[in-house]
């Protein structure tokens, strides 16, 4: 089997063409919120619900149709996992920062590179752990706590832990290290191991 076939058929099982679908429409939803007028909360916390739905879109690529057998069924999975979620994290930032151009997006490139790399990390993580099915659990649920730690910026007691980036400034340090820490934490997960799904799990169907 051609390398290139190989990666067709893969992208074709993790159902990678509906996962650049999905972080398209991401991208036309949030170029269309930029044309609103929004406050300075408002213009932070928009950005990142796109940025949170492209990461679930890209993190639900490693679910697998086949399961436990696939982990010993090919000597190029820990490749073709690495190199397409790569890919199309690479590709969902590109797309969500051309949706800004011409437009005032909060942050700018750094924060949209921080905040979906990060929480694309933690679904990769949710993967691994509770199964590809359930990959969204966890960048919906870190982006409950990141609007509300947006929310004490306006509302002290503010939160400043790293761990919470998003509501970092964009050159922060420590949100970056920690966003990146979870990316590559994710990212090793899912080549070694892969989603943790079973076959005929309708989850992962």
């Amino acid at each position: 089997m051609t390398g290139a076939r190989l990666l067709q058929l893969y992208a074709k099982g993790r159902r990678v063409p509906f996962a650049l679908l999905a972080v398209a429409g991401c991208a036309a939803g949030l170029r269309l919120a930029l044309l609103g007028h929004w406050d300075a909360y408002g213009a932070l916390q928009l950005p990142l619900i796109f940025e949170a739905a492209a990461a679930v879109g890209v993190a639900a690529t490693a679910a697998s149709p086949l399961g436990e057998p696939e982990r010993v069924s090919g000597r190029w999975l820990p490749y073709l996992r690495s190199a397409v979620t790569l890919a199309l994290t690479a590709v969902a930032v590109g797309l969500l920062c051309a949706a800004a151009f011409s437009g005032h997006l909060a942050g700018g490139a750094l924060d949209v590179l921080r905040n979906f790399a990060g929480i694309t990390g933690i679904g990769l993580l949710c993967a691994a752990a509770l199964g590809g099915g359930l990959s969204w659990t966890g960048p919906t649920g870190y982006l409950v706590a990141a609007v509300y730690a947006l929310y004490t910026q306006w509302h002290p007691p503010a939160l400043s832990t790293p761990w919470l980036w998003p509501a970092r400034p964009p050159h922060d340090l420590g949100g970056a290290l920690c966003a990146g820490l979870v990316f590559a934490c994710g990212l090793a997960a899912i080549t070694a191991r892969g989603a943790r799904d079973r076959p005929a799990d309708p989850d992962a169907a």
